[in-house]
């Protein structure tokens, strides 16, 4: 009896976790990489209460800085999954690098990474669908999670 539990134990655990990965049934609904294009999936773990929490979708290049501050041009275009309603993120042609240009003293150079500029991307948390991105093959897309904080404060009167 025991030597059955086990293994149903296991396969019970496994389950949900096999049903978070990006199969190609769950991707089917949305376009292929255009020519030059990379596709990103991103697939979020359920969280109690998803309204409370919001997606960054940051993008950009490694490239060798100096002590100026740098970011990329580029536009994000929020698009709609024909027939399914499914949003899905684009980032157009990435531009060449902008920075300030104060004097830097020491010379020195190093790898860093460099965001395309803007307004940050932040997209609703959606632990049900996968994020999609369509971005440059030679961009790199990176995220990070947002969460409200439990406690809010009440605005005073004036």
């Amino acid at each position: 009896m025991n030597r059955l539990k086990l293994p149903l134990l296991s396969l019970a655990c496994a389950l949900p976790l096999a049903a978070c990965a990006a199969t190609p049934e769950a991707l089917k609904p949305y376009p292929a990489a255009a020519d030059g294009y990379n596709r990103h999936v991103i697939e979020l773990p359920a969280q109690a209460n998803e309204a409370e929490h919001r997606v960054e979708i940051i993008a950009g290049k490694t490239l060798e800085v100096d002590c100026n501050q740098q970011r990329l041009g580029g536009q994000w275009q929020e698009k709609t999954v024909e027939g399914w309603g499914y949003s899905y993120y684009e980032l157009g042609q990435v531009g060449p690098a902008m920075s300030t240009l104060m004097a830097c003293p020491d010379g020195n150079r190093k790898q860093a990474f460099v965001r395309v500029g803007g307004e940050p991307q932040l997209v609703r948390y959606n632990s049900k669908l996968p994020l999609v991105i369509y971005a440059p093959k030679d961009v790199e897309v990176r995220y990070r999670v947002w969460s409200a904080a439990a406690e809010t404060s009440t605005a005073p009167r004036q």
